[in-house]
C-alpha cells in the first residue's frame, strides 16, 4: 500500500476515535434554529480536503506544514496532524502559544522584531515545543540572540517575487551567517509565493518560488551554512510545488476554500467546507440583501474578483456590494426568509471575525481567535 494511502486510513480512524470524545473547544445546539448570520462547516468536505491535500504533497516528495492562521481552530488542527501533517505553520506568537496545546512543532512564519515581552512568551514556548521563526534581517537576528540558548530556530525568509517581506536570494547568507554567529539554529529558507493569488500565475509564481528558494539554498550550502529545509507552498501553488528544491509546503486556506481560489480556479464549489448561511433580508426588482455584510464575511476583494463573495448553490449570482451588515446580491431572486450560503472572498478573514464555527447540532471554537500579536 502506498504512504499517503496508508497515511489517509491512519488519519480516518484517529479522526474517527477523536470523534467520539468531546474536546473542550465542542458544544452543542441545534442549527436549524440558529439565527442568521453564522459560519458553517461541513465536516465531510474538510476532512476530504485535508486527506486530498496530504496526499498531494506525499505524492510530490514533500511534507506538509499547513498554515493554522486559516482556521484558528484546535479541532482542525488535530485532524490536519492526525492525517499526517508534520507540524503546524502560524503567524504570531500568539498563535503559537493556542497551538502549542495540540502541536510541539511550530513555524512561525512573519520575519518577528521581538521585544522583551515577546522574548519571554518565546522562552516560554520553547520549554516544551520546537519552535522556528522567520528572520530576513541582521537587526532582526541580533534581536533573537538572547534565545538561542534556549533552543530557538531561525529560518530565513526569501522573496520570490511577491515583494512583501523577505531578502534576494543573494542576500540570504548575510543573514543566515548573522544568525549563525549569535549562536541561533538555521534551519534552512522558506518564501510565500503570494504573487499566486493572481489569475493566470499559479504556475509562473511556483516556477519563480522553486528558482529563488534554490538559488538561496545553494547560496546557503556553499558558504557551509546547512539548509535541511526549503518550505515554500500556497493554496494557489501547491499544486506546481515540486520535491526537487522544496522540502515541505505551508498551504492553508485549502481546508476550508473561498471564493478567491473557486475563482482562480485551485478550489471546485464541491471542495468548499466553509460558508456563512444568511438570509434573504430584503428583496427588490434588481436585487435581493443579505443580512451578512463585511462585519462577517470579511472585506477583502482582490482587484480581480468579480464580487464580494459567491452563493455556493447559485454560482451565476453576484454579491455587488457589501456594507458592514449588508450584502447585495445580483442574479438570484427568492423570498424574504430564504436561507443560503454565501462563499467569503477570503476565508482567513472570515474565521479571524467569527467566535464559532457551526458543525450540524456542534459548535467548535475559533481558538486563535484575536490571536493577532
Amino acid at each position: 500500500m502506498a504512504i499517503s494511502s496508508v497515511r489517509g486510513t491512519v488519519g480516518q480512524v484517529v479522526r474517527r476515535r477523536l470523534a467520539r470524545h468531546d474536546h473542550p473547544s465542542v458544544r452543542h445546539h441545534g442549527e436549524v434554529s440558529r439565527p442568521t448570520p453564522h459560519v458553517r462547516i461541513d465536516r465531510e468536505v474538510l476532512e476530504r480536503n485535508i486527506d486530498a491535500m496530504q496526499q498531494t504533497a506525499e505524492a510530490a516528495g514533500l511534507a506538509l506544514r499547513p498554515h493554522a492562521k486559516t482556521h484558528k481552530s484546535l479541532e482542525v488542527a488535530r485532524l490536519q496532524l492526525a492525517a499526517g501533517a508534520i507540524g503546524l505553520t502560524v503567524a504570531t506568537v500568539s498563535e503559537a502559544e493556542v497551538f502549542a496545546e495540540v502541536c510541539d512543532d511550530l513555524f512561525v512564519a512573519y520575519p518577528l522584531w521581538v521585544d522583551d515581552e515577546r522574548a519571554q512568551r518565546l522562552r516560554g514556548l520553547l520549554g516544551t515545543s520546537v519552535v522556528t521563526v522567520g528572520v530576513d534581517s541582521v537587526e532582526s537576528v541580533r534581536q533573537l540572540a538572547p534565545l538561542a540558548a534556549g533552543g530557538l530556530r531561525v529560518r530565513i525568509e526569501v522573496d520570490s517575487g511577491h515583494h512583501r517581506s523577505g531578502v534576494p536570494a543573494g542576500d540570504a547568507v548575510d543573514v543566515a551567517t548573522a544568525a549563525s554567529e549569535a549562536g541561533l539554529a538555521v534551519d534552512g529558507v522558506f518564501t510565500f509565493p503570494g504573487h499566486s493569488y493572481s489569475p493566470d500565475a499559479r504556475a509562473s509564481a511556483a516556477a519563480d518560488e522553486q528558482r529563488e528558494l534554490g538559488a538561496a539554498r545553494d547560496a546557503l550550502v556553499a558558504a557551509g551554512v546547512p539548509c535541511p529545509v526549503v518550505s515554500g507552498g500556497s493554496t494557489p501553488s501547491v499544486e506546481y510545488a515540486r520535491g526537487d528544491v522544496l522540502t515541505e509546503v505551508r498551504p492553508g486556506v485549502y481546508v476550508f476554500g473561498d471564493a478567491q481560489q473557486w475563482e482562480l480556479g485551485a478550489t471546485t464549489p464541491e471542495q468548499v467546507a466553509l460558508t456563512v448561511v444568511a438570509t434573504v433580508v430584503g428583496r427588490y426588482p434588481d436585487r435581493v440583501v443579505l443580512d451578512a455584510g463585511s462585519k462577517v464575511l470579511g472585506a477583502d476583494r482582490s482587484s480581480w474578483a468579480t464580487g464580494h463573495g459567491r452563493l455556493l448553490d447559485h454560482p451565476d449570482a453576484v454579491i455587488t456590494a457589501l456594507s458592514e451588515h449588508h450584502a447585495t446580491v445580483t442574479g438570484f431572486d427568492a423570498p424574504r426568509g430564504t436561507r443560503v450560503r454565501v462563499v467569503p472572498n477570503h476565508v482567513c478573514n472570515t474565521v479571524n471575525l467569527a467566535d464559532e464555527l457551526v458543525l450540524g447540532d456542534g459548535t467548535w471554537r475559533v481558538d486563535a481567535r484575536g490571536a493577532n500579536t
